[in-house]
């Protein structure tokens, strides 16, 4: 009896090694961008803990933020996720977010923070926006035109006439945004 209750309990653990760890995806997250769940600039949610992503050989990278996510990824296996993360700077942060029960279920949900007071807007709809895009290397702008209003660091849609397709800009300063995904120049 007993060997077989230790052989039952060996293949759950094999089970549960075909799968990659959530909670560590969480704290790979958390690492890579300064900044706890629930708070500022941090993740806005645990990962989905219905995910059975395969079991990754190596240690996920993560990137971030881009366009108001963390995209892990694993190279091995070619597995990607966006975790998306909170408003605001974690230098700003003003704590975890509480629990809403400490049982172990519910000890994975989250309550929504009230919503942060906000932000100036330093670009207004229809304003004129100079558009940049590039690196230490080289620039290049284009005049646009905000389609909403956004303050410094949030991600606004501009476009260059009413008939073109918007592009995501991040703003940088009062009338100029840049593409996100350019190394900061």
């Amino acid at each position: 009896m007993l060997p077989a209750l230790a052989q039952a309990q060996g293949n759950q653990a094999q089970g549960n090694q075909k799968f990659e760890n959530l909670d560590r995806i969480d704290g790979l997250v958390a690492m890579t961008v300064g900044a706890n769940l629930g708070e500022p600039g941090g993740p806005a949610a645990p990962v989905d803990r219905r995910l059975r992503l395969a079991a990754c050989p190596t240690t996920p990278s993560v990137e971030g933020p881009i366009f108001g996510a963390a995209m892990v990824k694993c190279e091995a296996l070619g597995w990607r996720i966006r975790v998306p993360l909170m408003t605001g700077s974690a230098a700003a942060a003003s704590g975890p977010l509480p629990r809403t029960a400490s049982a172990y279920g519910a000890a994975n949900r989250y309550v929504r923070p009230a919503p942060a007071a906000a932000k100036e807007a330093v670009v207004r709809k229809g304003d004129p926006v100079q558009l940049m895009a590039g690196n230490s290397v080289f620039s290049v702008s284009r005049m646009m035109v905000a389609d909403e209003d956004g303050a410094m660091g949030e991600t606004i849609r501009v476009r260059e006439d009413k008939k073109s397709a918007p592009i995501f800009a991040q703003v940088v300063e009062m009338g100029v945004v840049r593409i996100p995904g350019f190394n900061n120049f």
